[in-house]
């Protein structure tokens, strides 16, 4: 008897689930990645100050990072592509109302509807895939899935700028129309509706506390500099954050049902690597914000020639992919994380050498080196923190840590927004790039403090 290869190429049958699974990863990537260059149009237009502007990335951002925890159940529940279908739907509707908003509060509030459709794409779709294509198979239909999670953020900085500096900043949602339409035709011929015999009640307490702590945390950072809202108010929101986070603990360690139980933890090197890549992508996830910013409102760059000097980080990214296995086996994850923490946070600090005259290949190969290097380090620590999981704890982790990574993201571009915000009144307006400076080496510094959390990876494991 000849034994079934453990990796097979993809059959054809399966070819439009993994194109129609791809469209969802491309718009979600798209959607994360082309709105930070047109961040000052999108500022002028609506009469609002662009550095205030990060209330848009985070609204989106935190919304997604809330209802990631209800995806599987709500897939389980109503089936796969019925969920699939809706989250295509609520996210072109979305789209559209953010390029009819005429308001910021407006613009906020689809952001989040957005979100919510955005929370929903991928884990589904990758689920789907899952459940519907063969084990064996299942390999070669995520690494072609990955190739368009890979254009999304290759194209949106430069169509971002395109787009602002050609036509208007409202077609960078637009453009997610044709795409979204194709989507939602192709569902009911690709994807069949799969659900679940058997599940579990959900756990509507422990998801309500988990949406307090993360609203809360990163609202609550976002506003404390705030004009508008009361600090009381501020840190009312972050003391709301903080306490949910403590009840929600007790509450994972008791309820049966809980969304994540407290039993990961018990896997030190899980519970490593959640706090690592929570404190670790502050800096990281706030550089795609803060320096089209700085770009545009500082160095006073054009929104095209902003995008095109943004595509060496995705480069770098790439570069990265092939080296990342061996670097691993031939130093460990304990090495590699110190010392590559600490060379991003050096990276982001560095950023503060920069300005109006910097040359054009020096800021090139800088945006590049900072690219690689943070792709090693998000890498390095999501693999580092699933590795030991049992496989009955697998699923249960991959979302958590699905979790942390969007609410680190959104924390982190709220601290630098914060901390832009602060500098900008202490330094006063004609000093701005100073302030962005500042700002770049407060985020530069956060990530080199974190090497204190990989510290604690056993030195035994060398991989």
């Amino acid at each position: 008897m000849t034994a079934t290869p453990l990796h097979q190429k993809l059959q054809p049958e399966f070819y439009l689930l993994v194109f129609l699974v791809s469209i969802g990863f491309f718009m979600q990537g798209l959607d994360t990645t082309i709105i930070n260059t047109a961040l000052p149009a999108m500022a002028k237009s609506l009469q609002e100050d662009p550095l205030r502007m990060h209330g848009v990335v985070i609204s989106y951002v935190l919304s997604v990072a809330a209802c990631i925890p209800l995806s599987g159940w709500l897939a389980d529940r109503f089936g796969v592509r019925n969920i699939f279908f809706s989250a295509i739907v609520i996210f072109t509707v979305a789209s559209l109302g953010c390029a009819f908003s005429n308001d910021f509060n407006m613009l906020i509030a689809f952001r989040v509807l957005q979100g919510i459709g955005g929370a929903l794409l991928l884990p589904v779709g990758r689920l789907a895939m899952l459940k519907i294509i063969p084990r064996e198979q299942f390999l070669s239909a995520m690494s072609l899935m990955s190739l368009a999670g890979l254009m999304g953020p290759l194209m949106g900085p430069i169509l971002g700028g395109w787009l602002v500096e050609f036509a208007s900043w409202h077609w960078i949602f637009l453009i997610n129309l044709p795409i979204g339409l194709l989507g939602i035709f192709v569902t009911f011929k690709a994807m069949p509706n799969i659900t679940e015999p058997t599940i579990k009640k959900f756990d509507f307490s422990g998801f309500i506390l988990l949406v307090i702590a993360m609203v809360g945390l990163a609202l609550g950072i976002e506003n404390i500099t705030s004009h508008e809202v009361s600090r009381y108010f501020s840190i009312g929101l972050l003391t709301a954050g903080v306490l949910a986070a403590f009840i929600y603990a007790y509450h994972a360690h008791t309820h049966q049902n809980a969304l994540f139980r407290s039993k990961l933890f018990k896997n030190k090197i899980f519970a490593i690597g959640i706090l690592g890549n929570f404190f670790a992508r502050f800096g990281s996830n706030a550089i795609p914000f803060i320096l089209p910013l700085m770009l545009q409102v500082a160095f006073k760059m054009e929104p095209f020639m902003t995008g095109v000097m943004l595509t060496p980080i995705v480069l770098g990214s790439l570069f990265s992919k092939p080296i990342i296995r061996p670097i691993i086996s031939r130093i460990g994850y304990r090495r590699l994380l110190l010392v590559n923490t600490v060379l991003v946070g050096a990276c982001i600090a560095s950023f503060a050498l920069t300005n109006a005259d910097t040359p054009i290949w020096l800021r090139t190969l800088h945006f590049f080196v900072f690219g690689t290097l943070n792709s090693l380090q998000f890498v390095a620590m999501n693999t580092l923190t699933l590795k030991d999981l049992p496989q009955q704890d697998a699923s249960s982790g991959n979302s958590f840590l699905s979790m942390i990574m969007m609410l680190s993201m959104s924390i982190g571009v709220a601290l630098a927004g914060t901390l832009l915000n602060v500098f900008t009144s202490y330094f006063g307006e004609a000093e701005i790039t100073l302030a962005f400076h500042s700002t770049l080496i407060c985020l530069g510094a956060i990530n080199i403090i974190t090497a204190i959390i990989f510290y604690q990876i056993p030195k035994n494991r060398i991989i």
